[in-house]
């Protein structure tokens, strides 16, 4: 039976599809999540102590921290010890009904506890085992422990960085994991597609380091992308401290005029007729050429006016911009509160909050059904309908 914190009934484009999800932290649970929006009854396997993120962040109940809850709705909770014989067993017993097997254990640990990919496939061979991991398998740095902060290092994150700061720093949101979830939900959805194409299951391996590598250098490969190089690496109007949120009296703004269309309008509200003809501010070959000059002069004149002069000049001109928002302006926002951007779960005296996923189908749309669970909520539920379920199969 549904429980109470049920609110949404659509069914979604996995609905049917079982993951069983043996992952924690971030990467895992962020990979289970964007699952489960999509209607899959995503199980999630956790140890008698139950996934490190319930003690991380504030929270009003025992083993439901702030960190668990951004990661973890729309799944149900099964307590097994892999530690044990019976904890494989029902492991392994869950794995043969199952479509998706996540799993962010290191492959030489996983294979120890009846978690690897040749133990599951062996009771079901159209299984999709999706191997999350730091490194690929077969690389030196293979079977290292890799955490977010190690991968933002490795990958060149960190280092772009020193553009603006002069130092290597990180980013302040977990980019590796949450980037490489998203690639692993994408991966599994594909599996899924050929499985029902070909009757074939496949294992999949999603490692941290080569996805975020891969994400830096779509435009940082830049002259690179070339043998021989034709320029240096990095994509100049991004490695440049010049670009960044121009300092208006009161506050601050994003501005981003774009074409040379752009820029002739953003002169002539500003009053700079006098850079119109100027072909370093005028043309784009001219732009490029004088990244630096052009964005500090960008940023002069954006100081010159408040923020909301400048919304007022800039709303009917159709050059990009925006007001810089902090993290506690999101949960006001105008636009986000029209679209439903924000959900709310009443389970009980408790209200969660949480973002909406900003996947827009119509026919089959992602859907909230349920509040994080807590640690074992469902485990009784679960190995019943895995004894109804062998029962009909004899």
């Amino acid at each position: 039976m549904p429980d109470s914190s049920t609110v949404d009934s659509v069914p979604g484009p996995l609905n049917g599809v079982r993951v069983l999800e043996c992952a924690s932290i971030v990467l895992g649970p962020m990979t289970g999540q964007l699952l489960g929006d999509m209607g899959a009854d995503v199980i999630k396997v956790e140890p008698p102590e139950g996934d490190l993120t319930r003690r991380i962040g504030p929270s009003v109940e025992d083993k439901m921290g702030a960190l668990f809850l951004g990661c973890n709705r729309n799944k149900r909770s099964v307590v097994l010890d892999l530690k044990t014989a019976v904890g494989q067993a029902n492991l392994a017993r869950l794995a043969a009904s199952s479509d998706v097997v996540l799993c962010s254990i290191r492959p030489r640990s996983a294979e120890r506890i009846g978690l690897g990919y040749d133990a599951l496939s062996a009771v079901n061979d159209r299984l999709i085992y999706c191997q999350l991991e730091g490194f690929g398998e077969t690389g030196p740095y293979a079977g290292k422990p890799a955490y977010d902060d190690i991968v933002q290092a490795l990958s060149g994150l960190a280092m772009l960085q020193s553009v603006v700061t002069r130092e290597p720093r990180y980013v302040p949101s977990i980019v590796a994991d949450k980037i490489t979830g998203v690639h692993a939900a994408y991966a599994i959805a594909l599996a899924l597609f050929h499985r029902e194409r070909t009757g074939q299951g496949q294992k999949i391996s999603m490692a941290m380091f080569e996805t975020l590598a891969a994400f830096n250098l779509v435009e940082h490969l830049w002259g690179h992308a070339l043998e021989p190089a034709i320029a240096p690496l990095g994509y100049p109007p991004v490695v440049t401290a010049a670009r960044r949120p121009f300092a208006t009296k009161d506050g601050y703004m994003a501005v981003m005029p774009y074409t040379d269309e752009d820029w002739r309008r953003f002169y002539q509200v500003s009053g700079r007729v006098d850079l119109l003809d100027d072909p370093r501010y005028s043309t784009l070959a001219g732009r490029q050429q004088n990244v630096g000059l052009v964005w500090d002069g960008l940023g002069d004149e954006i100081a010159k006016r408040t923020s909301a002069e400048w919304v007022e000049l800039l709303e009917t001109t159709d050059i990009p911009f925006s007001v810089v928002n902090s993290l506690g302006d999101l949960l006001t926002d105008p636009h986000l509160e029209r679209v439903g951007f924000w959900r709310r779960l009443t389970d009980g005296d408790r209200t969660y909050r949480f973002p909406a996923s900003p996947i827009g189908l119509t026919a089959s749309p992602p859907s909230l059904r349920r509040r994080p669970p807590r640690l074992g909520e469902h485990t009784d539920e679960i190995l019943r309908e895995l004894s109804t379920s062998e029962a009909g199969a004899r």
